[in-house]
This record gives structure tokens, sequence and C-alpha cells, in this order.
């Protein structure tokens, strides 16, 4: 039986859990169409929804202590989140941020759940300092504890132990990161990382249960990410895990019970392994966990540390939360998020592929074949990021194009996050067209097998994917039978110049200044090379995106229409992405009539 694409936009997900103190478990999940705070305390029950929103909720976290919750919200994807607190029953919602010229970034609890931790941009939209607000308190009544004026992009790491101290990290970049100590009694900050040569990152951070030891992933001396331990005294760095090829992408550890989770990406694929930690810090591996193949999307422990939750994403399979026996390894899916009536065993697994591009790179790959010998048209879809990375988690959009004749390759073009340090600087500033033509070189390496169409092969990709979009139908116009820009980058220097304050500087470090670089920006921008397109473009794009404000939707699809037919949506009521189920199904209605008409 065929599905239309609201049915596979119906399929829901459940992510994000949070143990309670007794052992309830928090998650969200998008069952009204916009993704709620709901409840759980035993697999497989019928849920409690406890948040009622019409905009989607960012985050949920438990309180260690109490059977409470801060939850984060925007209004319309405008991104400046505020912090509710909600009882576990959802009877009570209370404000603990009303600033809504302001975001509010989720630090954590405190271990004795009296307070929260979070930074936020009030006193200047550029950067972020550091607060703590007891748990019924007002934002108004937070103490500032990190002066942040003078950072670059700052967020809590999370608590000591002790509750004494805080760690804060700072990104200048997506490769280049520090960290700090901040002692709250005393009022004073340790550098952690001030140490350092030329650009490192220091990606997850969790507390020993001793409060004497941080473990942290980091790529120091090294081309791949690696688990260190650090003395959060003298910022003296010991590697105890090595990643090899791979990053050791997070850790987390429960303070009370020693209990450790460190997650590898493999490929894109998500490799969990977690220990015990004795009193002198040695670990003890736990059982394998029991999970399906694919991608966490988030990790809580349970109380005792006997238990951890872990939402999955895979390729067959929709988000769920699923509860691990740490000793046995065991897991049960505790949630049930509907696959909308679709069959499972309808979904098709992609396959990891390789090919060579023009100067020799290795590039991977995900492709996914329709039934039947093709030839197939097929849909190039594109990551964002750019420092991010097209992984193995379940896409609604992919099964249907596959359902309905399309393949769908999706490419980690040079650049992409999770192949190393070299390969994610492949593209940096000058570099930034070698990417692109890694997606012609895919292009030529998919026309080559015979079973897909080179009459019909599409341009799809949302946000940085959208500028790729844009770009390879202006530098390789006679690739393409079509073009879907989804929230993407039309003219680098407009975007840098209205992009939200505190973003411009980190953007800047990836594609070039406004100052220096100004003239390429100009040159690779696809709207000064807007007369080579030749194929037909859709734009979609949301009236409050500050990452990419709107301006480039409108002057992309306003001058590219004066050479193709342009189709162009804009959501008053969306940000960077479309969150709101009528809205995706608007818009993706609308980029399957247009693709059905032109390919």
């Amino acid at each position: 039986m065929a599905y239309d694409i609201e049915r596979y936009l119906n399929v829901r997900s459940a992510g994000g859990p949070s143990f309670g103190p007794d052992g309830q478990l928090a998650f969200a999940m998008d069952t009204t169409g916009v993704r709620q705070v709901w409840r759980l305390d035993g697999p497989r029950e019928w849920p409690a929804q406890l948040s009622f929103h019409e905009e989607s909720i960012g985050f949920a976290s438990y309180s260690p202590t109490r059977d409470e919750l801060v939850f984060g919200m925007d209004r319309g994807g405008n991104e400046k989140t505020q912090l509710l607190r909600l009882a576990g029953d959802g009877s009570e919602e209370v404000a603990l941020t009303d600033d809504p010229e302001s975001i509010h970034q989720w630090g954590g609890w405190s271990h004795d759940g009296e307070r929260i931790a979070y930074t936020a941009n009030r006193r200047e939209e550029g950067s972020f300092d550091g607060y703590v607000q007891a748990r019924d308190e007002h934002g108004e009544a937070a103490e500032l504890v990190f002066d942040g004026r003078e950072k670059d992009w700052l967020t809590v790491a999370g608590w000591s132990p002790s509750d004494d101290r805080l760690v804060f990290h700072e990104m200048h970049s997506n490769r280049d990161h520090d960290l700090y100590v901040c002692h709250l009694d005393a009022g004073d900050v340790t550098h952690l990382s001030a140490g350092h040569d030329g650009e490192v990152r220091y990606g997850s951070v969790a507390w020993a249960p001793d409060g004497e030891t941080l473990y942290v992933t980091s790529d120091h001396d090294r081309d791949t990410l690696a688990l260190f331990e650090l003395d959060p005294v003298t910022g003296a760095l010991s590697a105890i895990e090595e990643g090899g090829e791979w990053n050791v992408s997070s850790v987390a550890v429960d303070a009370d019970s020693g209990t450790m989770a460190v997650v590898r990406n493999v490929e894109g694929y998500s490799d969990l392994t977690l220990y015990a930690l004795d009193a002198d810090g040695g670990r003890r591996e736990l059982a394998d966990p029991d999970l399906p193949e694919g991608v966490l999307m988030g990790l809580s422990v349970g109380p005792d540390g006997e238990r951890v939750a872990a939402a999955v994403s895979a390729p067959t399979e929709n988000t769920n939360v699923h509860v691990l026996d740490v000793e046995s390894g065991a897991s049960e899916r505790w949630t049930d998020a509907s696959t909308a009536g679709i069959p499972t065993e309808t979904f098709r697994e992609p396959e990891l592929v390789h090919y060579e591009s023009v100067d020799g790179e290795r590039i991977p790959a995900f492709l996914t074949l329709p039934d039947g010998d093709g030839p197939h048209p097929v849909i190039v879809d594109i990551h964002g990021g750019p420092e991010s990375q097209r992984r193995p988690y379940f896409l609604a959009l992919r099964q249907y194009f596959v359902a309905n004749g399309y393949a769908v390759f999706e490419p980690n073009v040079r650049g992409s996050s999770g192949y190393g340090k070299r390969y994610m600087n492949l593209d940096d500033v000058e570099k930034r067209m070698d990417s692109v033509a890694d997606i012609d070189a895919g292009v030529e390496w998919l026309t080559a097998r015979g079973d897909v169409d080179p009459e019909r092969i599409v341009a799809y990709g949302g946000s940085y994917g959208g500028f790729m979009v844009l770009a390879a139908l202006t530098e390789y116009p006679e690739r393409w039978a079509a073009g879907v820009d989804v929230v993407g980058i039309a003219n680098f220097v407009t975007f840098l110049e209205n992009t939200g304050e505190w973003r411009r500087e980190h953007r800047e470090a990836e594609y070039g200044s406004l100052e220096e670089d100004r003239e390429f920006l100009e040159e690779i921008s696809p709207i000064n090379n807007i007369d080579s397109i030749r194929a037909p473009l859709l734009v979609l794009h949301g009236a409050n995106d500050p990452r990419v404000p709107v301006g480039e939707a409108e002057q992309i699809a306003e001058e590219a229409a004066e050479h193709v037919p342009v189709e162009k949506l804009v959501f008053e009521d969306e940000g960077h992405g479309f969150s709101k189920l009528e809205n995706r199904i608007t818009a993706y209605r609308k980029v399957v009539e247009f693709l059905d008409e032109h390919v």
C-alpha cells in the first residue's frame, strides 16, 4: 500500500530522556504535532503529557531530588529560549526566566536540587554570561557568576559533585575551545586550557564522583577526539581512551553511583560502552548494551546508577527511549512513538559507501535505493553545519522518497565532523568550494553505477546545506533537474551582516571574515553567480530565523526567478527549520509537488 507524505510526517519520535529521583522518566515527544514534555513510570505504560503549548519544547531535565523538571521553550523558532519549572504531574508550571529578548542556555541542576545554572546573553546580545539561580527564584534574582563579555560562545558544562564549582565551555569556533572552572564560593575562575597550542576541541565534559578529576573528550595533540582525565586545578591532561580513527564523542558520569557512559562515533553509528568507576578512578567495563544499531539521541543515568535511558534512532526505527540494565546490558523499550501505521518492514536501510573526489580524497556517504533495477531519479541530500555529519538516524522524508521510487544519496563531504580534525578543516575559508566539488564528484560516481538516471538528479539541503544546493546549481548547472533550498545561505556577506550577533564571530571563523575576506565571500556567494543556474528552484524559509535571516530566501528567489522557474514559501511562525506539524506538512507537500512537476 502507498502512503502519502502526510502519513510519513506523522511518524513520531520520543527522545531527550531524563530520569527522575524515583525512577520516573521524562522525555520529549511530538505526538501532538509539536514536541512536549511527557512522563512514564514503567515500560510501555500509557504516557502522561505534562506540558501543553503550541511551541515545541527544546529539552526537559528532571530534578535530582524532587518530582519536578525544568524545560526550555522559545517563540516561533526565534531561539530566545526561556526556562520554566514544571511539576512532575504537570499540575504547576512556573516561569524561571521571562526575558524574551535573551537566549537562556540550560546548564543543569545542582546535585542537591536547590539551584540551576545557565548562560544567557542578557547584558550584551553578542556574549553570554554564567548565572546560578535558586529553583524557586525568578531570573531577576539570578546571581551572575561568570563574566562572559570577553569570551566567545559560553555554555555550562556541569556542576561539581559538591556543588561548589561549575565548568564552563567556551567555543571560539567548531574546532577551537576552552574550559574554565568557576569557584562559586570564592568567586574566582581557573582557565584550565590556557596552555594549549593551536586549535583544540574540548567536547563532552563530566566530573568524576570525587570532584578531583574531570573527564573530557578532546583532540589535543591528535586528529580525533580521545577521552582524557583533566586536573581541575592544574589543567593537566592524561589520555585514558583513544578513539583511533573515530571520535570518542561523549562521556557522562553519575556522581552518586560512579556509572560512566562513553560513546564513540564510528562511521556515524553510536558505539556505547558502560563502566563502573571505583574509588580510585579505575574503570570496570560492564556488559555490552543491547541496543538497535543507530544513533544515540540522549542519555540519562537512573537513580543508583543501575539503569541508563538511551534514546536511539536507527535508519529503519523511529526514535524511541530504551532503558538498559547496566550489569546485564539487557534493554527494554519504554516509549512507543507511533510509525503512523506504516509497517516498519517497508523502511529501507541505507548502504554506507565511499567514493573518490577530484583530488583523490575519499568521501563517505549513505545511499538508499528503492525497489527495482532503475534507473532511478535521485535526491542528493546535503547536510548543514557545515561541521555536522549525516548519520544513520531515522528520516521520514528519506523513507517517503525511497518508497516513491527515488534513490536518496547523503554525502559527508570534506568539512564534515566525525572523521577527525584534518578532514573537518579541509573546507575552511579559501577551500570552501572544494566541498562543492565533492558533491559533483558524488554525482559522477552515482551516474556511473547505471541504476541512477543522470537526467533526474535533485540537489536538496537545509541551512549550510541550502548554500551547497545553490552553489551546486550555479557551479555545475548541467547536473541538476531541480534544487530545493531550505533555510539556506544565498549571500555570505548579507548572511554574516544579519545573523545573530552572538553567532557572527563563530561563523566567521569557518567561512571567513567580513573585514578580511569580503571579496572572497562575494566571489563564492551563489547570488553573485545566479546567471549560471538552469534548474527549477524551490525555496523554503522561516520568517523568524535568527541564524540565516529570511532575507537570504527573498533575494535568491527574486533573482533566480529571472532565469528559471522559482517557488518560494515562507512560514511566519517558524525559525531555522520547521517544528510545527502543520507547517511541515505544508512545506514537504510543496516539495513533493515541486519534484513531481519537474523531476
